[in-house]
């Protein structure tokens, strides 16, 4: 199960796991869409994998699989 990252780990922007906005690699490095798109291109910086948009977690799945509230930081 996705850990569901709470922040973006270049810029540090909130990354709700119930809105779009957030990309992840195979290893759930998590980025906002602006640090993605933008610096990143695409690539983790931190394993050089593709970097895909995050899937949501809502509703009575979100409130029995909460999503993390540990920050992750730059690397």
């Amino acid at each position: 199960m996705l850990e569901m990252r709470p922040n973006c780990e270049r810029c540090d922007a909130d990354l709700p796991p119930d809105e779009v906005g957030a990309f992840i690699c195979s290893f759930e490095c998590t980025f906002c869409d602006e640090c993605a798109d933008g610096p990143l291109d695409g690539v983790c910086p931190n394993c050089k994998g593709d970097l895909e948009p995050r899937p949501m977690r809502k509703g009575a799945a979100l409130a029995r699989n909460p999503a993390s509230t540990k920050r992750v930081g730059p690397k």
